[in-house]
């Protein structure tokens, strides 16, 4: 797992989404993750500093579970499936550590209101994130990148990925059969 960072909030000027952009913590390299305007303005309400006046729907959430002992300890994302980021919240509740299935946006709207690390998959790092020489980045430059990623993968490319380890899998699980012998 590698640690990101919020690099920002912008817009994709084509096509009006929201994106979030993390940023490795040691690193320069970016992951462009597409959210909803929702989970956007959530997000960029908080590192502003901005308050509602009663709670939104992620404050709602990290109160209740403050309230039920239950700490956030850090989020996750977990991989990317047919173009979307999936993630992970991780709870501890009695010192037992869950992880709970969520959206990336609404993982990062919660990491951010209970200050906790997030994290991205090595996988998801190896093949989503973007490097970017230098250190003026500029993110539509990035946002550029990766959806000339996305136009050159097609889910045919992961279902080939995902039969590959699972043939080398099948051969190092050989090799140490024989290995026994």
């Amino acid at each position: 797992m590698v640690e990101m960072t919020i690099y920002g909030v912008s817009f994709d000027l084509v096509g009006k989404q929201p994106i979030v952009l993390l940023k490795t913590a040691d690193g320069n390299r970016y992951l462009p993750i597409w959210i909803g305007h929702p989970e956007a303005a959530a997000i960029l309400m908080k590192l502003q500093g901005a308050s509602a006046p009663r709670p939104l729907t992620h404050d709602l959430l990290v109160n209740i579970l403050a309230e039920l002992d239950v700490e956030v300890t850090r989020v996750t994302v977990t991989e990317l499936r047919e173009n979307t980021f999936h993630a992970s919240i991780t709870v501890v509740q009695n010192g037992n550590e869950l992880e709970i299935d969520s959206r990336s946006s609404d993982a990062i709207a919660v990491a951010v209101r209970a200050q906790v690390p997030i994290f991205a998959a090595d996988e998801v790092i190896e093949e989503s994130a973007i490097e970017m020489e230098g250190d003026d980045v500029n993110e539509e430059e990035i946002v550029d990148e990766f959806k000339k990623f996305l136009d050159r993968v097609s889910a045919e490319d992961f279902a080939e990925a995902e039969l590959e380890e699972l043939f080398e899998e099948e051969d190092e699980e050989e090799a140490s059969e024989e290995e026994d012998d």
